[in-house]
């Protein structure tokens, strides 16, 4: 069954299109009663917008693509949430997709949202995307974009993040405060900004403290908890002497695996091994014991996102905005 249209509407109302369009904007030109019969049919036949034609005259929509490298972790979720918060106040609907990691997907996922005719897009990078012209087609077409939290190297592109860096930093910091004399670091993608600015800080943290850096203390890897299952147990391998005494993790996915995989092996955290992880997602306080972790502002990073995607929609002469949010270090029983 073909969709009801405004013309159908009219015919059987014997008005113009035009005064059915009116009624269902609300047009103060159309009398109570005549808007009151077109609302009351619309209804009765289900009738919905063609927001596509509409689009097509407009030559713009109030569609904001997201796309999101994973769906199954909190941080995810709460980025979500607080770009739709921002975008439902300011008349936007949101279209989510999810590239699984994957960058084809990635790929595939731009071309349907562009073809949707997009006002813009917010978008966090795969962790197989290492060649980057899909988003330079987003460019050329002007369709504004902004990165959060995995983010493309271009000085033209807007972005929000978390301070990785910084964060990384304190953490590894405090557990040499603490007393920790070999701690070990489950790196991300080397490919990834998160990857490389955590990693960055954990290596800086042990040189400004004169630790040596050792390079099988080092493992690049995945970002999930299989991934963190799979890599600590290079370390639990080790002869006792030579094993970490401490691991800094570069997601809590990734903290939470090597948590599981510990206490497998029959080791107490922390007295043989003190992990600490990155997000702070709900299931690090209720583990045992409770894990110790570097807080990221999930919620306001996709305010902030969002917030500057619908300036740069509002106003395509803006130029491109860098925010960088604060972490915070939460210490609990497994340091």
């Amino acid at each position: 069954m073909r969709d009801v249209t405004i013309i159908d509407i009219a015919k059987k109302l014997n008005i113009t299109p035009s005064t059915v369009s009116r009624a269902l904007r609300n047009h103060p030109d159309v009398s109570k009663k005549t808007r009151e019969k077109v609302i009351a049919l619309a209804e009765e036949l289900y009738y919905s917008p063609n927001t596509i034609a509409q689009s097509l005259k407009k030559r713009k929509t109030n569609l904001i693509g997201v796309i999101v490298p994973q769906l199954r972790h909190y941080f995810f979720a709460s980025i979500m949430a607080g770009i739709t918060d921002v975008a439902e106040k300011a008349g936007f609907t949101i279209i989510i997709c999810h590239s699984d990691e994957k960058y084809e997907r990635e790929i595939r996922n731009i071309k349907m949202l562009i073809s949707q005719r997009i006002a813009g897009l917010l978008i966090s990078v795969s962790k197989t995307t290492r060649t980057f012209d899909h988003f330079e087609s987003l460019q050329k077409r002007k369709i504004p974009t902004v990165f959060f939290d995995r983010t493309w190297d271009n000085p033209k592109a807007s972005k929000v993040v978390v301070d990785d860096y910084e964060g990384a930093f304190n953490a590894v910091d405090y557990l040499i405060k603490k007393g920790y004399k070999k701690i070990a670091h489950i790196a991300g993608p080397d490919n990834l900004s998160i990857g490389k600015l955590r990693l960055k800080g954990y290596l800086d943290a042990l040189n400004h403290h004169g630790v040596p850096v050792k390079e099988d203390y080092i493992i690049r890897g995945g970002l999930n908890e299989e991934d963190g299952r799979n890599e600590i147990e290079t370390f639990l391998q080790m002869p006792p002497e030579k094993r970490p005494d401490a691991v800094f993790a570069v997601t809590d996915p990734v903290a939470i695996g090597s948590f599981i995989k510990i206490k497998e092996a029959n080791l107490k955290i922390p007295e043989d091994i003190a992990l600490v992880g990155f997000s702070d997602n709900p299931e690090t306080s209720l583990v045992d014991p409770p894990l110790t972790t570097v807080r990221q502002p999930a919620y306001d990073l996709g305010k902030e996102a969002a917030k500057i995607l619908i300036k740069q929609i509002n106003d395509m002469n803006i130029e491109p905005v860098s925010k960088v949010l604060q972490t915070e270090l939460i210490v609990r029983k497994s340091t």
